[in-house]
């Protein structure tokens, strides 16, 4: 079987290739991707080639196939896993394998699997490390999306806190505790918001923070302050770069004991030196935003971890674990991945779209393997669509729903857009 998909040669070297699947084997899947969401991880990879420690030394002779938030529909089964699988079946994979001693990973390692193809061949070692799930969901870009949350849920059980006297590691959030997250209205910040309010182990105070007041905006309308009173939480938004002393405004706003959680989720030097700052007795400041640069540095108060107890811990993906709860919420409503979603574009669009992300503002995008179609902000349909009539309709759905991704907009855009 043909397949088309975007693989990796070297540093900013990402081409759409069409090119023949080998035969499967008996310990192997085959499957149809459907969606894939574009992760900032990728574009690091594409920058870095062959220096990321996930990517193969050869992809210059054996290109691999990027994207790993992928979902679609499995078509064909080796003898190997036909009692746990079956054609027809929808899924999600959590590329984080865990194995001892690699990192390989679909959609930065392998030939023949990533999430930016038409169909992959899914190797026996993915359903051996349990990375293949079963997807019971209607709409195919949540379980896309299973994946992104499921490295800010792993971010919240990984943060930990230590009783005074003991030793022992409290794993978790501090539940009913101070939070805050910094540069926290991106796409993966509003996921953490998302799952902070509507998870179990809820924290009291959540302040998030960020330096734009349109983002900050959008953020209040998707998630309020008085939703969140309802869960029985105060959410509190603030712009910090109108505030003359952020750190001491942020340690007020705790009556001045600082936070128990805090979140960092842009890799910025005066960012994580602020989130040290406000940690309270025995804070925890997760770093989650990964730099680009594997020489970043920022400084940390060495005093405070000895007297006061502070510590820090990063965490870089999720485990499956973290991807079913992050399918079940999904499944129970009780989380919206949608909301990250600004942009929307067919399989053609990934390579502009990896090797620019950064540049690229909004939230996630959501790229639809089996169209053509450039990439396009929800928010900039209705102009578009004055050229474009089924960019026009697709305008229309999205418009009803509050400029937010849905099942309806995929079902129409997926029966309209051309076949790539």
């Amino acid at each position: 079987m043909k397949t088309k998909a975007v693989r990796i040669y070297g540093k900013k070297d990402l081409r759409l290739d069409e090119f023949e699947l080998p035969e499967l084997k008996d310990d192997e899947i085959l499957a149809h991707v459907i969606s894939d969401s574009i992760c900032m991880s990728s574009h690091k990879a594409a920058l870095q080639g062959a220096d990321h420690k996930r990517v193969p030394d050869d992809i210059n002779i054996n290109p691999t196939i990027i994207g790993h938030e992928f979902a679609g529909v499995i078509l064909e089964v080796g003898k190997k896993w036909q009692s746990k699988f079956k054609p027809g079946q929808k899924f999600s994979i959590q590329p984080a394998m865990n194995q001892t001693g690699s990192l390989n990973a679909p959609g930065y390692s392998f030939r023949y699997i990533g999430g930016d193809a038409t169909h992959v061949i899914i190797p026996s070692i993915v359903m051996e490390a349990d990375c293949l799930l079963a997807y019971d969901g209607e709409a195919f870009f949540p379980a896309s999306l299973s994946e992104p949350m499921s490295c800010i849920i792993g971010a919240f059980h990984a943060s930990y806190h230590i009783p005074p006297g003991t030793y022992v590691h409290d794993m978790g959030i501090s539940k009913g505790g101070k939070m805050a997250i910094l540069a926290g209205v991106g796409p993966m910040g509003l996921g953490a918001i998302d799952y902070a309010l509507h998870q179990e182990r809820k924290p009291g105070l959540i302040v998030v923070t960020d330096i734009d007041d349109n983002r900050l905006a959008r953020a209040s309308c998707l998630f309020s302050p008085e939703h969140a009173k309802e869960e029985g939480i105060k959410l509190i938004y603030v712009n910090t770069s109108k505030v003359g002393d952020p750190v001491r405004h942020l340690r007020e706003l705790t009556g001045g004991t600082g936070f128990d959680d805090v979140f960092i989720f842009a890799p910025v030097k005066s960012v994580i030196e602020q989130g040290d700052a406000i940690l309270g007795f025995d804070g925890c400041l997760n770093f989650f935003a990964g730099p680009t640069n594997p020489e970043f540095k920022a400084e940390f108060n060495f005093y405070n971890v000895h007297y006061a107890f502070t510590h820090i811990v990063g965490t870089s993906g999720g485990n499956t674990d973290d991807m079913r709860e992050s399918l079940q919420l999904m499944s129970a409503g009780k989380i919206n991945p949608a909301v990250m979603i600004t942009h929307v574009g067919g399989l053609d669009a990934v390579v502009d779209t990896t090797l620019n992300l950064p540049s690229i503002p909004g939230g996630k995008k959501l790229i639809y393997t089996n169209i053509s179609m450039p990439l396009v902000s929800l928010d900039k349909l209705g102009q578009l669509g004055e050229k474009d009539k089924m960019l026009a309709g697709l305008h229309s759905i999205v418009k009803n729903n509050d400029y937010i991704w849905s099942l309806d907009a995929e079902k129409y855009l997926l029966a309209n857009a051309k076949p790539i």
